[in-house]
């Protein structure tokens, strides 16, 4: 029996991804636009539900899929900053509520400084009732444990990292959160790209080529063979901020 137009229409799209990571063209192009877009602070300019986003919009074109096709009832993520992100996540888990695909979605933030007018704005916000907040290092073991006690009796778990971006802190959230992902989902580990920018991009902040989350997640790959490196997401995006950083529970 042949698939339905849908899911050939799909099956097309994974093969034309998976051409680009032959396109030496397509890549270099990626390349010279990632350089150029990390000066602009491109990701800068973009807003959802009314809140600073921080995020290349295809990167929240591959978040929308993926929690689409997972499904979860608690999406986890370190780094807040402005809110957007977390906006984003509960608006897609009452989108999921809305056409009965889960009963009861949550959010939970984690940052190690909830600036008291991203609070205030967060909480005015009409997605606040699916949000939580801890204030603390994402990788502090009160915070984890909290992490781990919040997400008992949940049925399926996506996490986004998204916080200090060095190797080592990257490397501990790793460690403390990827045992809570569901089979089948996904711990999203955010900026890896950071590890393909020239040298000197990141001169003011603490993470540069050779330690950074993308370094972070090879590491992790070494001594964990529950994840795999979801290319086919990156490769159709052709740009994304998060380079080798979509893993996918298999087992």
């Amino acid at each position: 029996m042949s698939n339905s137009p849908l899911e050939q229409f799909k099956d097309e799209a994974i093969e034309r991804a998976k051409s680009y990571q032959d396109n030496k063209d397509l890549q270099q192009a990626y390349q010279t636009f990632l350089a150029q877009v990390v000066k602009a602070k491109y990701a800068y300019n973009f807003f959802w539900l009314g809140v600073p986003v921080i995020q290349a919009p295809q990167d929240l074109q591959a978040l929308q899929e993926i929690i689409w096709e997972i499904k979860p009832d608690l999406i986890i993520e370190t780094g807040i900053a402005w809110g957007g992100s977390i906006i984003f996540n509960a608006s897609m888990l009452t989108l999921l509520e809305a056409c009965g695909a889960i009963e009861h979605g949550e959010v939970l933030g984690i940052d190690i400084d909830i600036r008291e007018h991203n609070k205030k704005n967060i909480l005015a916000h009409p997605m606040s009732k699916k949000i939580t907040m801890f204030e603390g290092s994402s990788i502090d073991e009160t915070i984890v444990k909290q992490v781990v006690d919040f997400a008992k009796n949940k049925k399926r778990i996506l996490i986004m990292l998204d916080s200090n971006h060095t190797h080592d802190h990257v490397l501990a959230e790793l460690r403390a959160y990827a045992p809570l992902v569901s089979v089948g989902s996904y711990i999203i580990v955010q900026d890896t790209g950071v590890e393909d920018l020239p040298a000197g991009s990141t001169a003011d902040r603490p993470w540069t080529k050779g330690s950074n989350p993308k370094t972070a997640v090879w590491e992790y790959l070494k001594e964990n063979d529950n994840f795999v490196i979801d290319k086919i997401i990156e490769s159709k995006l052709v740009f994304t901020a998060s380079p080798d950083g979509f893993l996918k529970r298999l087992k």
